[in-house]
């Protein structure tokens, strides 16, 4: 399976609490559902897009018990394309802690190497992580994610857990995709492809010449 990472940001890469003041309150973070406002027609066909693909979803433990909490509780998934596939695919959570998952079709795994490859070595099409931004780091850091989609939301937070970390590993992006929504949100679609190159001292940038 293709592992893909579907992940929504502020314009400043703040990814904590974007459905609701209520939703991560962690660290004193108090601007939670800063998100759900900018969300229109174009982001919701895209992301029951991005759903329906599913053979498989993979969190890390604190988004899991966010989704498990709010979609994991809902009694008729059918009306939503994105609670259909919750609930019709196999769950997979990267926790060390975790015992006894809530959410039925959940299968707690290491947050290992090997255990990732396993699953991204069975036959299927894409094998998805939403959130779950400590474990999408990992991800990155051992060379395991396929394909990223990025959904840049027009606001800046101010506060609140980045995606990416002050410091962690260097990637080169391939841009596959990009669009703007009606509400500005601009969503990208990229494929790591290895180490970034770095300009040198005797490297003439063109931007500088006239």
């Amino acid at each position: 399976m293709k592992l893909t990472v579907t992940e929504s940001v502020s314009l400043d890469g703040v990814m904590q609490g974007l459905g609701g003041p209520d939703e991560d309150r962690r660290g004193g973070f108090e601007r939670g559902g800063w998100a759900l406002p900018l969300v229109d027609e174009e982001v919701g066909a895209f992301l029951d897009d991005v759903y329906a693909r599913a053979d498989a979803f993979l969190f890390g433990r604190r988004t899991y018990e966010i989704f498990a909490g709010s979609w994991g509780l809902m009694k008729d998934p059918s009306p939503s394309p994105i609670g259909q596939a919750l609930h019709s695919r196999h769950k997979y959570v990267a926790s060390s802690t975790l015992t006894e998952p809530s959410w039925a079709d959940t299968t707690v795994i290491p947050g290992e190497v090997a255990a990732v490859g396993e699953l991204k070595a069975e036959p299927g099409g894409e094998l998805q992580v939403h959130g779950s931004g400590a474990l999408v780091r990992w991800l990155l850091e051992n060379e395991l994610v396929d394909e990223i989609n990025l959904l840049r939301a027009p606001v800046i937070v101010g506060q609140g857990t980045r995606l990416f970390a002050d410091a962690g590993p260097d990637v080169a992006l391939d841009l596959v995709d990009t669009r703007t929504t009606p509400n500005g949100v601009t969503i990208q679609v990229f494929r790591p492809n290895g180490p970034p190159e770095y300009a040198t001292s005797t490297a003439k940038a063109s931007w500088r010449q006239s």
